[in-house]
């Protein structure tokens, strides 16, 4: 009966492990493409708003959800006086706060890292320019982990059960 409950849990473990990051693979191809939206949303705060840099992340972490709205919002934080750290400093910051709860990957973490060099260094225009240019990049980014979605999404449940059972097999 013992053996029976452990086979059980084994396989039990390794079948949420593989939802687990299937759930992953669903989930990055969401947070890329709401990620977009929400640069296009400060994009349109920084051009049309005539926003403050601070203001217009923190307008536009309002309908995001998480992990995307504490990115947005940290940054805002951060830039304000009180703290005395630049736009660059605030988003590289909330990057590396937030980024371990979200799905996504190092190339979209990369792409933000570099927007962050040109926010608040330059002129309105300018900005707009590197968000497009980061815009364009996490699209290209989407498009990959649609396929990746697509081909991995199934095959890690599949591998989650797979693996539990071969480990029973191999255990009993």
């Amino acid at each position: 009966m013992l053996k029976l409950l452990g086979a059980v849990l084994v396989i039990l473990a390794t079948t949420l492990a593989g939802w687990q990051r299937a759930r992953q693979f669903a989930m990055r191809p969401r947070q890329i493409r709401e990620l977009i939206l929400a640069l296009q949303r400060l994009t349109t705060e920084v051009s049309y708003g005539v926003s403050p840099l601070p203001d217009a992340f923190a307008k536009t972490g309002e309908p995001l959800r998480e992990p995307l709205r504490t990115l947005f919002q940290q940054t805002s934080r951060w830039m304000h006086p009180s703290f005395g750290l630049t736009a660059r400093e605030s988003l590289h910051k909330a990057i590396e706060v937030s980024w371990s709860r979200s799905s996504m990957k190092q190339a979209e973490k990369e792409a933000m890292r570099q927007l962050a060099y040109s926010l608040g260094t330059s002129d309105r225009e300018d900005q707009i320019k590197h968000i497009a240019l980061t815009i364009q990049q996490l699209s290209h980014e989407e498009a990959q982990a649609q396929a990746d979605q697509v081909r991995y999404e199934r095959m890690s449940r599949s591998l989650g059960l797979l693996i539990g059972a071969l480990i029973v097999i191999l255990i009993y």
